[in-house]
């Protein structure tokens, strides 16, 4: 896949965040024109948001619009557009009880109802991807876990993911707008964002820092590489069958925090652990059970928890540097 979206137009929303700048340099290399609009919200320094996008600003095909997707004017955004990938969002389950919520609900659920009311009716549009999220499924009733399996979000970040997944599939059914929602299971690699469980680990080894662990350290996770996630994302878009539908994207790799923190003493030696209680809404275990997307798009992750790891860290050196 090298030159699908070639003369394209594509609106990537959260263009600064982890996963959209890195949709956007993709897109680029592909010979698409993006537009990529961003609130640079607070929850982590706007100096790295802008990092992440250092390499797209000096692409003569592509715009930054700085805007609120819930309060903006959408309307000059869908002019001939053909894609849009939504991966704006208030990120963080910790962070999503108590009054923060309100950030929750405007950017995660009337952001979304926004952009899909501007979507209705635009002739170009091809399709929006919806970044979904592993949290729809709280802890699960199975593992590996299907889109079969009834959402039990156990956090309200969860919440606001499912209720904006239930939008997509009800503009598809309503109004026709061709809609794919992605369920990602713990996306890592660079530009991943501070508050997020390899960046933090990293960041302290190589500063020689006590290493935040939340709980036991035996929670389990799904671990999925960025480039992974990218793919996925740009074969979904092109894949007619996947419209109204939701897909599980996780790596193959199921390991324990433990076992990732033995990976990153292998590498960045004499860690030293600071712990702290368990934080709500944090699921026991995550497994996702990707056969659908394989299905739908040949979905086949290709980076392993380790090589992902030795990414991450090069990544970091070079930001700490």
């Amino acid at each position: 896949m090298s030159s699908e979206f070639r003369g394209a137009t594509v609106l990537v929303t959260g263009a600064a965040g982890f996963i959209g700048s890195s949709l956007i340099d993709e897109l680029l290399y592909q010979g698409a024109t993006v537009i990529g609009i961003d609130l640079f919200v607070d929850y982590y320094p706007r100096a790295m948001k802008e990092r992440n996008l250092s390499s797209a600003l000096q692409h003569s095909s592509f715009r930054l619009v700085e805007g609120d997707l819930a309060t903006m004017d959408l309307a000059p955004f869908m002019q001939g557009v053909d894609f849009i990938f939504h991966q704006a969002a208030q990120a963080g389950v910790r962070a999503s009880w108590g009054k923060q919520f309100d950030s929750y609900t405007h950017h995660n659920v009337l952001a979304t109802q926004r952009l899909l009311e501007a979507s209705v009716g635009v002739p170009t549009l091809k399709r929006i991807m919806y970044a979904s999220s592993s949290s729809v499924y709280g802890d699960a009733e199975s593992y590996p876990t299907h889109e079969k399996l009834l959402p039990k979000p156990k956090s309200p970040y969860g919440v606001s993911k499912l209720a904006a997944e239930h939008l997509m599939m009800l503009y598809t059914t309503e109004f026709g707008v061709p809609t794919t929602s992605l369920r990602y299971f713990t996306v890592f690699g660079p530009r991943q964002r501070p508050d997020m469980a390899f960046h933090r680990f990293i960041r302290a080894a190589l500063m020689k820092e006590p290493l935040p662990l939340y709980g036991t350290g035996a929670q389990v996770r799904d671990f999925t590489f960025i480039s992974d996630i990218v793919t996925a994302n740009l074969r979904a878009a092109l894949a007619p069958q996947a419209i109204g539908e939701a897909y599980n994207l996780g790596g193959g790799t199921e390991a324990s925090i433990h076992d990732v923190l033995k990976i990153i003493e292998d590498r960045i030696p004499q860690l030293v652990i600071d712990r702290h209680p368990a934080q709500k809404g944090d699921a026991t275990k995550t497994c996702a059970d990707t056969t659908k997307a394989k299905e739908a798009f040949g979905f086949a992750p290709k980076v392993s928890l380790e090589e992902g790891i030795e990414h991450e860290i090069a990544w970091l050196r070079q930001v700490l540097a």
